[in-house]
Formats: structure tokens, C-alpha cells, sequence
């Protein structure tokens, strides 16, 4: 992988699992910084704004600021703001990311799109419905991400993507994702590194969403085994990863071998 000029790297399974730095993690991305080779942390976690998820990985010490992440909230915004400027949103998600909307008019009723987020507490039957009501009276259904699941110090948890995959088929439609594998996602954050797809490597523990999603686009796909990572992922998914190592901590002799 020497012709890697630029990483991209997943948060959640990668660098850390329920805020816990994974060991090797914070030492990567020092390296990075180190070696002069640009990254960006890029995350379909919709809990905390940018600010937020770099304080929460510095406490837990990984050295990064707020400018070294894209998360799927921020690109969401920008998806609004140039498809569907002025329009009326509904918001289903976990946490609170209104903060990284910037620009979006939030409402409770007569929604012209509705946005799903990261699966949490208010995802009951109501909402959901709710939901689905006005979709069906012509709401725009648009998603952060499809994630289906993530694992947490606890196990594995249901994600947004399981609800949006329900709704897709009830409502006979299909919605725009706007995070990890879109394609807008990952031109974003390439054009941040100033680098090509060619000359990127995307590191995640998500074969599909992380991997898949960014060879799509040319970029180098590098699959950990920590987080979410399963070994029948490697037999299931439609294609494999051009890397396999076992931890972020494994990153930098992959990227310069001695």
C-alpha cells in the first residue's frame, strides 16, 4: 500500500467501541500526523456534532479536533440545503445533531421530507408510523445512513437502516442516503485529504457501508477486525476488501512496511 497519499478512517469499531479507544488507535493517528499524510475521521454516528465527537475521542486519547471529521449529520445538511432548500423537515434520531443542521427548518407536522437518523429510544411504533403517514402523502424519505447494526461495550444493537428498509418496502419507495456508501459521502472527504480515490485507503469494520461502499468509488479498501467485523462478513458480502489487518494499531506498518 505504498501509493497511499491519503486515509480515510471510520470512528465507531475502528478507533474506538462505545467511546473506548481501541488499543493502537490514538498511536495511529499521531503516525499519521507524524508522517505528513492526510486523514479524515468520517462517521455515520449521529449522536454528537463534530465538536462534540472530537472532545469525546480526545477524553478518551485520541488527539484530534473537530475539522478532522465529516459525519453523515453534515452532509445531510448540505444534501438539504441544495436539493430541498426552504423545505419543511421531520426529524426521527438518536441524540441531538440539530446542531450540524444548519439551515434546516425542523417541524413536528405537514413534513415535505422526512429524515431517519441513527436508531435510538424514539423509535417506538408512533413515530414510526407517523413516519410512514407522511411518506405516504408525499413526504421525501431521506436517511443519514443504512446502517443496520453497531456494536457497543454491551453487543451488538440495532441501527436506522433496519427501519429504513421497513419503511422502503411499505411505502414503495426509495430513500436517499446521504452518509457511508453514498458516493457524495466519500467524494467529500476525499476532496478535504486534497488526494484522489486512487491514492486513498478507507479503513472500517463495516464491509458494506465502509469498504464496499468506498471501492465503489475507486478508493483502497482496508477491512478491520475489531468493532462490528464478523469473519462470515468476508463469506456473505458481494466483494471483498483489497486489505484485511487486525486492528487500527496494524495500520501503519500496512501503509509503510519496514
Amino acid at each position: 500500500m505504498g501509493s497511499i497519499d491519503g486515509v480515510l478512517l471510520d470512528i465507531d469499531g475502528v478507533l474506538a467501541v462505545s467511546w473506548e479507544a481501541i488499543p493502537g488507535s490514538a498511536e495511529t493517528v499521531e503516525w499519521l500526523r507524524d508522517q505528513r499524510i492526510p486523514f479524515r475521521l468520517i462517521t455515520n454516528t449521529t449522536t454528537h456534532t463534530r465538536e462534540d465527537l472530537a472532545a469525546t475521542l480526545r477524553d478518551a486519547g485520541i488527539g484530534v479536533e473537530g475539522d478532522d471529521i465529516v459525519t453523515a449529520v453534515v452532509t445531510t445538511a448540505s444534501y438539504l440545503r441544495t436539493y430541498h432548500p426552504g423545505a419543511k423537515v421531520f426529524l426521527l434520531s438518536d441524540g441531538d445533531p440539530t446542531a450540524d443542521l444548519e439551515g434546516v427548518e425542523l417541524v413536528d407536522e405537514r413534513a415535505e421530507v422526512v429524515v431517519i437518523g441513527g436508531a435510538g429510544d424514539d423509535f417506538s411504533y408512533e413515530n414510526l408510523n407517523r413516519v410512514f403517514r407522511m411518506v405516504m402523502d408525499g413526504a421525501v424519505l431521506v436517511a443519514m445512513h443504512r446502517n443496520m447494526y453497531w456494536r457497543t461495550k454491551d453487543g451488538l444493537q440495532l441501527d436506522g437502516g433496519a427501519y429504513i428498509a421497513g419503511l422502503e418496502e411499505a411505502t414503495g419507495t426509495t430513500a436517499v442516503i446521504c452518509g457511508k456508501p453514498s458516493p457524495t459521502f466519500f467524494e467529500e472527504a476525499v476532496a478535504m485529504l486534497h488526494t484522489t480515490p486512487d491514492r486513498t485507503a478507507m479503513v472500517g469494520d463495516d464491509i458494506v457501508n465502509d469498504v464496499l461502499g468506498a471501492q465503489a468509488l475507486g478508493l483502497t479498501g482496508i477491512l478491520v477486525r475489531t468493532g462490528k467485523f464478523m469473519p462470515a462478513d468476508l463469506e456473505r458480502a458481494a466483494g471483498q476488501p483489497d486489505h484485511v489487518i487486525g486492528s487500527i494499531a496494524d495500520l501503519p506498518r500496512s501503509l509503510r512496511p519496514s
